[in-house]
C-alpha cells in the first residue's frame, strides 16, 4: 500500500487524520484479533495483537517523522 501524504496545518486536521488512520488500522488488524479470540487460538490471538500493536506504533512513527522534515536526512 503507497503512503499518501497529508498536510496537518491544525488540531482539526491531526484529528481528522487520526480517525482515518485508526479505521484503516482497525480494519486491516482488527479482523484477524477478533477472529483469533472467536476461535480461542492463543497463539493467534498472540500474533494478530502484535500485528495491531506494530500497525499502531507504525501510525505514531509516521505522524511524528512528519513533525520535522529534518528526520529523514
Amino acid at each position: 500500500m503507497e503512503a499518501e501524504t497529508v498536510t496537518i496545518e491544525n488540531r482539526n486536521d491531526f484529528a481528522q487524520w487520526a480517525i482515518e488512520r485508526a479505521r484503516a488500522i482497525v480494519t486491516e488488524q482488527g479482523g484477524n484479533l477478533a477472529l483469533a479470540a472467536r476461535d480461542m487460538d492463543e497463539k493467534a490471538i498472540a500474533e494478530s495483537g502484535n500485528a495491531l500493536g506494530s500497525a499502531i506504533v507504525e501510525a505514531l512513527l509516521e505522524v511524528f517523522d512528519g513533525l520535522d522534515p529534518e528526520a529523514h536526512e
